[in-house]
């Protein structure tokens, strides 16, 4: 029995366990991850922005404060000016004010201006800025002369922090508008650097007070930030908003606006350092959720292999009983389901290598096939109407040949010659229905079939051509004057038979009667007036004339039949194209069989008148 192709495991049963178990072990460590880092960013922004309002809040309550006390000593001071009218008494007042507001740098008012000379000193700087500092800032002298408080960086003029906040006076006064040159240094202090950013910006947008001092020197004017933007449109004195900045970061953003000259301020804290440290806890879960499903898998593949071992085992020897070794030795140590279905295996195994040897012995007996249907209990007492071909052969003198043998030479003569006619049958999905003595009869159709009457009828005759050649071999092996030379007849008829087996409940026979059955027999014993080795009738004929090469024989009349039945003598086999065959005559397979040509003429029909009667 050939072996078959070792069939390939596509989803072996450890990339299977594997695959689940991590995949359920990655989606739940997964969803705990991403639980608990969803819960955990919940909480973290909330307490964020709470501590990031709350930043913002007193920030702004601190420079709402200082600019309260500013605004209120230059009112005051102011009042005081009016009140006094010496001038050297005015001095001393400006100096005692200068003294103990030592952050202020100059004022202006009533059309003077007033220096703080040590302010200058102290910080290094020229006061000469003054003078023309509101030259070109009508508008904002217009704006507070309206009532309204204007506080903006003039840094970037004096090279050092410096506000200037013009304020409207009492009407009273020749000028309805003052401004006060104040370092921004106090103010600073209140926004230090730390986690949350805060700064201070005017109406216009522009910075005022800012951890980085370069931007305040700078005079960098933020009136294009989008917070600062989105916060103006909304008009609300208090907010807080998640924001995307102009370079594409993301900021918490607080905003407060101030009572005093329309300011507000700003309190930012990046996203990212809100979740810095949720980031870092996740990728901390996430590696050990990689370490733990590595562990995991590796414990799975070593399981998996108690269990994928066994199997491979069992699948190697279910490959090796499906070829027919039957003998199968395996020993599982697991005590398990897999343990149970190797000794079950094992034990299967034993009981097929029993039906094996018992079918192979009573298909010593019987026909193989027939065997199979058999044990397998398809065959009942009984019969059914099949249309079959059914094949006859017998050895031609056959009895003066037996004469000249011992007993046991005849029969290790025709156990010899059988098998070789045998074997053709089977080859060609035949079934040798009996021996009878050295004749075969042999059925095509029944019990196994090709499905097609003309396919099965076309077999039985390939199967009586390669008779014909292995007779041939087989002389060619034994011809002597000891051993003479064997020729056959074979007589082939399709048609309707009962099949079935026939006999007793304690003996039955599988077997083919009919009208069909009894027309071959006669057939096959036509060979020897007509001096041919296969002759088929002309229901045979019909069935398969496209395919060999015939040539038609004189009709006989048999006893029984109302109308002479044609037949046919089988020469060869018909091939395609131009080829010619050999033989490809009636002539020429007489000649290579060494058979003359017969005189029907001169044919005793007594001798067979009783079953046939030839016509010419």
């Amino acid at each position: 029995m050939k072996a078959q192709a070792t069939k390939t495991v596509r989803y072996p049963i450890g990339f299977k366990l594997m695959f689940i178990i991590t995949g359920l072990l990655a989606l739940a460590l997964g969803a705990i991850t991403v639980l608990v880092s969803t819960l955990v960013s919940i909480d973290v922004r909330v307490t964020a922005e709470n501590t990031n309002f709350q930043v913002n809040a007193q920030a702004a309550q601190a420079a709402e404060s200082v600019l309260s006390v500013n605004r209120s000593a230059v009112l005051t001071l102011l009042r005081s000016l009016r009140a006094v009218e010496m001038e050297s008494r005015r001095h001393v007042l400006l100096d005692y004010f200068f003294s103990e507001n030592s952050e202020f740098a100059a004022l202006t008012a009533d059309g003077q201006t007033f220096i703080n000379s040590g302010f200058f000193r102290v910080h290094e700087t020229s006061s000469d800025p003054v003078y023309s500092y509101l030259d070109s800032r009508n508008d904002y002298l217009a704006r507070a002369e309206a009532g309204e408080t204007i506080i903006i960086n003039a840094s970037d003029v004096f090279k050092s922090p410096m506000l200037v906040m013009i304020l409207p006076v009492s009407r009273s006064l020749p000028s309805q508008a003052a401004a006060v040159f104040f370092s921004s240094e106090k103010l600073a202090q209140i926004f230090g650097e730390n986690v949350n950013l805060s700064y201070m910006v005017n109406g216009d947008g522009d910075i005022l007070i800012h951890p980085d001092q370069s931007l305040v020197l700078e005079a960098v004017s933020y009136r294009d930030d989008p917070f600062i933007k989105f916060t103006r449109a909304r008009g609300e004195k208090q907010l807080q908003n998640l924001y995307t900045d102009s370079a594409g970061h993301r900021h918490f953003g607080a905003y407060t606006k101030l009572p005093t000259a329309n300011l507000a301020v700003i309190t930012t804290i990046g996203y990212d350092i809100v979740f810095e440290g949720i980031a870092a806890t996740t990728t901390r879960n996430i590696w050990l959720s990689a370490g733990v499903l590595c562990i995991s898998m590796l414990c799975v593949w070593f399981f998996s292999k108690t269990i994928s071992d066994p199997l491979k085992n069992l699948s190697a020897a279910a490959g090796r009983v499906k070829n027919g070794e039957f003998n199968i030795a395996l020993q599982s140590k697991n005590r398990d389901e897999i343990g149970l279905l190797t000794s079950s295996f094992v034990e299967m195994s034993r009981g097929l290598a029993e039906r094996e040897r018992l079918k192979d012995t009573f298909g010593r007996f019987i026909n193989r096939e027939i065997a199979e249907q058999a044990l397998k209990g398809r065959l009942e007492l009984g019969g059914e109407t099949k249309q079959v071909t059914v094949f006859f052969s017998d050895l031609r003198n056959f009895t003066s040949i037996a004469e000249n043998m011992s007993p046991q030479d005849v029969v290790g003569f025709l156990n010899s010659y059988l098998s070789r006619m045998v074997k053709c049958v089977t080859k060609t999905g035949g079934v040798v229905d009996k021996f009878i003595g050295d004749a075969i009869m042999a059925i095509w159709g029944s019990p196994v079939s090709s499905g097609n009457v003309a396919r099965d009828a076309l077999s039985c005759i390939r199967s009586a051509l390669m008779m014909r050649v292995a007779l041939t071999e087989y002389n060619q092996s034994r011809g002597s004057n000891n051993r003479p030379y064997l020729t056959i007849g074979c007589g082939i008829n399709t048609g309707d038979v009962v099949a079935g087996q026939i006999g007793s409940t304690e003996r039955m026979e599988y077997t083919v009667i009919g009208d069909t059955v009894n027309l071959a027999s006669r057939t096959e014993a036509l060979n020897k007036p007509f001096n041919t080795d296969i002759l088929i009738t002309e229901n045979t004929w019909n069935l398969v004339k496209d395919f060999i090469i015939a040539e038609e024989m004189p009709n006989v009349s048999i006893k029984g039949k109302e109308k002479p039945i044609r037949m046919f003598a089988v020469i060869n086999r018909r091939v395609r194209g131009d080829r010619r065959v050999k033989p490809a005559t009636l002539a020429e397979l007489r000649q290579h069989l060494g058979l003359p040509a017969p005189d029907l003429s001169s044919t005793d029909v007594q001798a067979v008148e009783k079953k046939y009667k030839l016509h010419d």
